[in-house]
């Protein structure tokens, strides 16, 4: 997403280093596909983010994929729909997965694809394009992120409720009770997908390693 704000703390850059020593990507093997999934205001796009910058510092390049520009329903009428529909049609549906999918195909096979990228201060769905054949890890981060069909799956445990000073900082719809509404719907639906993850993030931003990676 363009104009998104990443609050950088040492707790970030202290769980990235952690999460690379676990991974040992030279033994995994090319073309990784990382999957970091959390409730809003957790700190998935900021993890990503160290993740990719110090996979940089060892020549290993990180593409960050922002699940969350795969929306079906455009930005400036996400909200209206949602208040047209039940609030139980919030979740996996409003995301375009044959697309994301398309994408995670096009990194494998080392191919140039199209992608939407949102920029959060106009609304508008942009187009990116990246040639995947320079790229040697793609990193999925986002509310569902954990639904693709990763190598690695990250899950930071921490609910809406425990990030709402991040929520105040990053928030990318307006704050009211609908919103709560949405957040809470969005919790069920996480909640669901962290069975199968590799690494589980803290409240505390503890790493905790659940199984091996796929090697």
């Amino acid at each position: 997403m363009l104009e998104d704000i990443l609050i950088i703390h040492e707790k970030h850059k202290r769980v990235a280093r952690e999460i690379l020593d676990l991974l040992k990507l030279e033994k995994i093997g090319p073309r990784i596909i990382i999957a970091i999934g959390g409730e809003s205001g957790t700190g998935k796009s900021v993890v990503s983010h160290m993740m990719s910058k110090y996979l940089k510092k060892q020549k290993i390049y990180a593409k960050i994929i922002h699940t969350d520009d795969f929306y079906i329903i455009h930005p400036k009428i996400r909200t209206k729909w949602r208040k047209e529909h039940s609030i139980q049609e919030i979740g996996l549906g409003e995301y375009n997965w044959d697309k994301i999918n398309e994408v995670i195909l096009k990194f494998k096979e080392k191919q140039i694809a199209e992608m939407p990228c949102v920029d959060l201060l106009t609304d508008q769905v942009d187009s990116l394009r990246t040639n995947f054949a320079e790229v040697d890890i793609i990193i999925l981060e986002g509310l569902y992120a954990l639904k693709v069909d990763a190598d690695v799956k990250i899950f930071i445990d921490m609910t809406y409720e425990e990030t709402q000073n991040a929520q105040v900082i990053r928030e990318k719809e307006t704050s009211d009770s609908f919103r709560l509404k949405v957040l809470e719907q969005e919790h069920k639906t996480v909640q669901k997908l962290k069975s199968d993850v590799s690494i589980i993030i803290n409240k505390d931003f503890q790493v905790k390693t659940i199984k091996k990676f796929v090697q």
